[in-house]
């Protein structure tokens, strides 16, 4: 295959106020003409800091250190900047992490792909708004024509997405760079924006480079795979072979610290430690400190890139005769009798929020239904998953259930006391017994406390103890999520993702609830994290018999964790039942859509597709008819009603059920 772009012994510095970083470390990579290339690792190994070298677009105080990136004939990394210009944005497209940070919230979206045309190509605005117009259609984004005056912040987030695939596209790249392009979407939408991926690189003929830590993602989008840590590749090969073969230690820890890898009875794999810091990185493997496997020869020498196809850089690799020890059993909580008492129970809940119309006296013309009529019961002990796509109402339902809103009507019972309508002074000594995990921890943690403040402040305001136990227990909470003491001290900026989320489940804990409602605590989280939080959660669990409600829109995760699950569409439950039956013989087209968008999944039975519907106007009849293929006449006419399809309590609202 022809090389595309072709990089030797790469390596990347950046400049501190009392230090330099050198995030890319001696990268050798070869992308064919028309090839996909994965770049996989956790965030800090260098991946996108590779892909912004090849663009030339370094942070502030950034420079290319030594190695070549051979672009065709050239080398770009000695390039001068006008010559980058010509070819960035024309003959090499980028697609950006964050869609709405890399659009300009001031220019319409017709504007902003035609000023790429413009720049690189000798056309009038006319022409350039034409082309405009046609990526938008090749990316399939609904009534293009009309979008080309819309500004950013009018699209949803698949749609921003497929704007930046277009500006990428408007040029004609030979090579395209997508730097974590689905992270922050939805399965379904993420699943449409990688078949998008996929079909225009065989149509056009580009080369592709996928940067992302999610190895599902990688499985089915990519030819090859390369495998980084710490800003070196330790693996690389063709994507199949690395799933069936994977040799470096590092490579199968991620792949071990996949939810859908494991059996539920059985805790993730947690690389222990952490990455090391790059600002002055161990001489030998650079992974050693973190390996089961490591010798005294991995400490002090660093391991060559050895093979062709099937490259890895490791003295002791995996193989037939050394497998890897399965994951220890968890410590499960006590199993939940199906004719106990729910401690939680919610009743025709409805959420509809107010919309008026802008001029002087604010009328109100319509309402966002939020939540429509839900109803379901959480038992003592056990996890009660929430799932389905930003929008569907799952936060809402979060805020309702902690009373940090107000429902418009229904009621929440919680532990046989009625929780809506009461006042703030009523609820006071009730909320101790539950609390909330926020989905962005760094968001929800006040940046001028200490960490002693915030996990003592509940112990504080509901006069738990002397100031000596407040502190003691402030130790304890510490010790139990795994942070050291002296973490007390600190403030939330100086902690990881990973630890300022142990952070707010030892506040969520500092009242010894008996509910806590997890509001997509692991979403913005590395595999690896990820698993870290999620096996510390299940023993929290077992520990302290706790309840969770926990909302996600990854279903690998909510099986993994939860007992069971419900799933939510536009406001509404659409199904409801045992984790493993929900999983394996769902009844819900809606809930099989989302099992086939995991990444990963290869026969896809039903395929959801185009927006959600805006829940301003909601779909008549059945909501989930204008994505469904199996909708008729009768999903438009008439709402579906809850049907049960198994003794254990399985039931799903459908006309046309799949079992």
């Amino acid at each position: 295959m022809t090389p595309m772009v072709t990089l030797t012994d790469l390596r990347t510095d950046i400049a501190l106020r009392h230090s330099t970083a050198h995030p890319v470390g001696g990268v050798s990579l070869t992308v064919g003409a028309g090839e996909s290339l994965g770049i996989v690792g956790e965030s800090g190994c260098g991946k996108t800091m590779t892909a912004l070298s090849i663009m030339r677009l370094l942070p502030k105080g950034g420079r290319i250190a030594g190695g070549s990136i051979t672009f065709g004939s050239q080398d770009l990394a000695g390039l001068d900047e006008a010559g980058m210009r010509s070819i960035r944005g024309n003959r090499i497209g980028m697609i950006f992490q964050d869609p709405m940070t890399s659009l300009n919230p001031c220019l319409t979206i017709g504007d902003q792909i035609a000023e790429t045309v413009l720049l690189h190509r000798d056309v009038t605005k006319a022409q350039a708004r034409a082309r405009a117009e046609e990526v938008l259609e090749l990316v399939g984004l609904p009534r293009a024509k009309e979008r080309l005056d819309s500004y950013p912040h009018l699209l949803s987030g698949g749609m921003r997405q497929r704007v930046v695939i277009a500006m990428a596209l408007a040029c004609e790249p030979e090579l395209l760079i997508a730097d974590e392009p689905t992270t922050a979407l939805d399965a379904t939408i993420q699943r449409q924006i990688l078949d998008l991926i996929d079909d225009l690189r065989a149509r056009l003929g580009m080369a592709l480079i996928l940067v992302t830590h999610d190895l599902g993602v990688i499985a089915g989008h990519t030819d090859r795979v390369a495998v980084m840590y710490a800003g070196k590749v330790v693996e690389t090969s063709s994507t199949r072979e690395l799933f069936d073969d994977p040799k470096h230690p590092y490579t199968e820890a991620l792949f071990r610290a996949l939810p859908d890898n494991v059996e539920p009875d059985r805790s993730l794999y947690a690389i222990p430690g952490l990455p090391p810091d790059l600002t002055d990185p161990p001489p030998g493997c650079r992974f050693a400190p973190r390996c089961g496997y490591a010798t005294d020869e991995c400490l002090l020498s660093e391991p060559p890139l050895t093979g062709e196809d099937h490259s890895f850089a490791c003295f002791h690799p995996l193989d037939e005769t050394r497998q890897s020890s399965p994951n220890p059993t968890l410590r499960r909580a006590q199993p939940v009798a199906a004719h106990a008492e729910p401690l939680l129970k919610v009743e025709h809940l409805v959420r509809d929020f107010p919309v008026t119309s802008n001029g002087v006296l604010h009328r109100r013309i319509g309402a966002v239904s939020a939540v429509a009529d839900v109803s379901f019961d959480v038992r003592h002990g056990e996890t009660f998953g929430l799932v389905g796509e930003s929008g569907c109402g799952k936060s809402t339902i979060a805020r309702l259930l902690v009373a940090a809103d107000t429902p418009t009507s229904g009621s929440i019972t919680f532990d046989g006391a009625e929780i809506t309508g009461q006042s703030a002074r009523q609820l006071r000594g009730r909320r101790q017994d539950f609390q909330l995990m926020f989905q962005d921890p760094y968001a929800s943690l006040d940046p001028r406390m200490r960490v002693r403040s915030i996990i003592g402040e509940p112990l504080a305001i509901q006069h738990r103890g002397t100031r000596a136990e407040q502190e003691k227990q402030v130790a304890e909470l510490l010790d139990e999520v795994g942070l050291p003491t002296s973490a007390a001290n600190r403030y939330p900026h100086e902690f990881s993702g990973g630890q300022r989320q142990r952070i707010g489940l030892a506040r969520a804990l500092a009242l010894r609830p008996k509910l806590i409602v997890a509001d997509e605590p692991v979403s913005a989280l590395d595999v690896s994290v990820q698993a870290q939080i999620l096996n510390l959660m299940r023993r929290l669990q077992a520990d302290h018999q706790l309840t969770y409600v926990f909302i996600s829109h990854d279903l690998s995760v909510v099986r993994y964790l939860s007992t069971r699950i419900g799933v939510m569409y536009l406001g509404k439950l659409v199904e409801i039942g045992p984790t493993e039956q929900v999983y394996t013989t769902p009844a819900h087209p809606y809930t099989r859509g989302l099992i086939d968008t995991i990444p990963g999944a290869q026969d896809r039975t039903v395929s959801v597709r185009g927006e959600l519907p805006s829940a301003l106007h909601p779909p008549s009849g059945c909501r989930f008819r204008t994505r469904c293929p199996l909708a008729t006449d009768l999903c438009a006419t008439e709402e579906p009603t809850m049907r049960e399809f198994s003794p254990e309590g399985h039931r799903a609202a459908c006309h046309h059920p799949l079992t």
